[in-house]
């Protein structure tokens, strides 16, 4: 059934005696707070369209998601998507489709199609091409904080307009000449230029090439992080609901301050390591403005999605590494049976991680198993030396790549920890990322409140065992060098609702309400809704209306850093990334805590 544009996108007059098209919009499938959207759009006209540009506006609430068979971009509410290289020419009477999914319930308005209103009304010589790429930036003038750029012009039928000049694939300004000054730049930090042209329609075009330019000084070691570990995972379903992506590691000034990434997660079937999904790992395309270096992918290319997004960080980022994580709490009822075969299972993860269709891509794996010889989603009894004979076949397959775990810091007597043997594994592991958070929530829906990611013990904490502190001692007690142990960051904090009492140790009804999951909630969010309004055990809580929640902040966070370094730790690791604000203000809190 189609939709209207205000009332509808109408199909023109059949009778056209120049260039002429309609474009319609449609719901195939609508659940209410999300829809597939379609558009359809026709040659009405005589003569034959090459290339075309659909842009439309989308009532705030309303987004687009995923697309198919145009690469769809926006600006704010508006939405404009062009023609893949094999579908933008339509002989008279044509029509071609593209796709995507949405969220929210509006329909879409101001429709234009090639400049000109879509319902096929309009006079004029449309501008149907859109400009060439702009030549390569050169950079000169660079000190601490500034760069000059300067490229050749672009060329288009109808004119060039002005300029977009991309800073990591982010517009940072527009242009009319061909020089730019960018300044209020870190020293001693690398940044990557292109330019987009923009025509007299407000059609851009390719992005030219790019250029990467250090700024100058930075004699603390500028932007780029120390000797600590500062690792945070990536999640692989974050580009959907979550909308964060590889290119937001740039925007928000956090790959700079990163060592590692851990790319979470791929799963453990049948005795073997496989990818948990497989378009968002490596089939989803990406425009140019979603792109890490401002450059689409295209329809034929071999790799996509986000493995060829990380491939761009890394090279605009060389000094950080990247792990397969393989496990997490949903997946990691297959290590059980892999472990029966434990040389067949460590060759099948070499295969995949160090597959040729991404070569250079990852550094090593990661093993989250959730928990051996003890129970998480699933339970295990294979036995306290599972953890060993792992790392063991790892580190043997692996050779010189990084081969790490994500491990308990259940620190209680008889608990996980006590259950498997990690100090004799430490020998065959880089590091232990230690999950100190989660220790309480509002599983115990009538609580005690209390916070999830304590640093120590307090009077009054539910389990004396479960603090940051007793996971770090215990395993340092148990053999595994401080030098390996990394101390777990939440970007996300735990709530009860029906709380009365501000202070820790109150009593509740249940979870609160959260945007993806009931009791938990991303930092970035609840700074604005719930600010923290009390510190206790070294992280923060906060008490707004009959909600309490618990979550650290960069102020806690560089209190918890101070306790990794005097402990001698290696760094500090976090889950994940996207909870954190645009500017990412918590990993600049743990890189300034580490390094200072």
């Amino acid at each position: 059934m189609l939709m209207p544009l205000g009332a509808l996108v109408a199909l023109a007059s059949p009778a056209q005696a120049a260039e002429q098209a309609t474009a319609t919009f449609s719901k195939p499938s609508d659940w209410g707070s999300g829809f597939e959207g379609k558009w359809t759009i026709k040659n009405t006209g005589d003569t034959t369209i090459s290339g075309w540009t659909l842009k439309w506006d989308f009532p705030t609430g309303t987004k687009v998601g995923s697309a198919w068979d145009a690469a769809v971009t926006n600006s704010g509410n508006t939405y404009t998507a062009k023609n893949m290289s094999w579908n933008g020419t339509l002989s008279p009477g044509a029509s071609v489709s593209f796709g995507f999914n949405g969220t929210g319930t509006g329909s879409p308005s101001a429709c234009t199609l090639n400049g000109r209103p879509c319902d096929g009304s309009g006079g004029g010589t449309p501008d149907d091409a859109p400009p060439g790429a702009p030549g390569t930036p050169t950079a000169s003038g660079i000190t601490d904080t500034s760069v000059k750029l300067n490229w050749g012009a672009a060329s288009d039928d109808k004119g060039v307009k002005n300029y977009d000049v991309l800073r990591g694939g982010t517009k940072v300004a527009t242009v009319t000449g061909t020089t730019y000054t960018d300044s209020g730049l870190k020293a001693g930090t690398s940044y990557t230029y292109s330019v987009v042209a923009r025509d007299t329609a407000d059609q851009t075009g390719p992005a030219s090439g790019s250029v990467t330019v250090k700024t100058t000084g930075g004699g603390d070691g500028g932007g780029e992080p120390g000797e600590y570990v500062n690792l945070g995972y990536f999640t692989e379903w974050g580009i959907y609901g979550r909308n964060y992506h590889v290119k937001d590691i740039v925007t928000s000034g956090s790959a700079e301050k990163l060592t590692h990434i851990n790319y979470s997660f791929g799963n453990v079937q049948n005795g073997k390591c496989t990818i948990g999904d497989a378009f968002a790992a490596t089939d989803k395309a990406y425009t140019a403005e979603q792109s890490v270096d401002g450059k689409a992918d295209t329809w034929d290319q071999p790799l996509r999605g986000n493995f060829n997004q990380l491939l761009k960080l890394k090279k605009m980022y060389p000094h950080i590494k990247v792990l397969w994580s393989f496990g997490g709490w949903t997946w990691s009822g297959g290590f059980p049976d892999a472990m029966k075969n434990p040389a067949a299972f460590a060759k099948s993860c070499n295969e995949l991680v160090n597959d040729p269709r991404w070569e250079g891509l990852f550094d090593g794996i990661d093993l989250d198993w959730e928990y051996p010889n003890a129970c998480g989603l699933t339970c295990d009894t294979s036995g306290p030396a599972v953890m060993r004979t792992m790392a063991q076949a790892f580190r043997a397959e692996f050779g010189d790549q990084l081969v790490t775990a994500a491990i308990t810091a259940d620190a209680s007597s008889g608990g996980k920890i006590d259950s498997a043997d990690y100090g004799g594994a430490a020998q065959y592991l880089d590091w232990y990322n230690v999950m100190t958070y989660d220790y309480f929530g509002a599983w115990d829906k009538t609580g005690p409140t209390a916070p999830h990611s304590p640093l120590t013990s307090y009077p009054g904490i539910p389990n004396q065992a479960f603090n940051s502190d007793a996971a770090i001692q215990k395993l340092k007690a148990k053999g595994v060098p401080a030098e390996k142990l990394l101390l777990g960051i939440g970007f996300y904090g735990r709530g009860w609702t029906g709380v009365t009492q501000k202070e820790p140790g109150g009593t509740a009804t249940g979870a609160a309400p959260g945007k993806y999951e009931a009791g938990i909630e991303d930092y970035k969010i609840l700074k604005e809704r719930c600010p923290a309004n009390g510190v206790i055990a070294g992280t923060a809580y906060a008490h707004c209306g009959n909600e309490w929640w618990s979550y650290d902040t960069p102020a806690t966070i560089a209190g918890k850093m101070d306790y990794a370094k005097q402990q001698k730790l290696g760094g500090a690791f976090f889950w994940e990334i996207s909870g954190d604000t645009a500017n990412g203000e918590l990993i600049t809190a743990i890189h300034n805590g580490l390094n200072r």
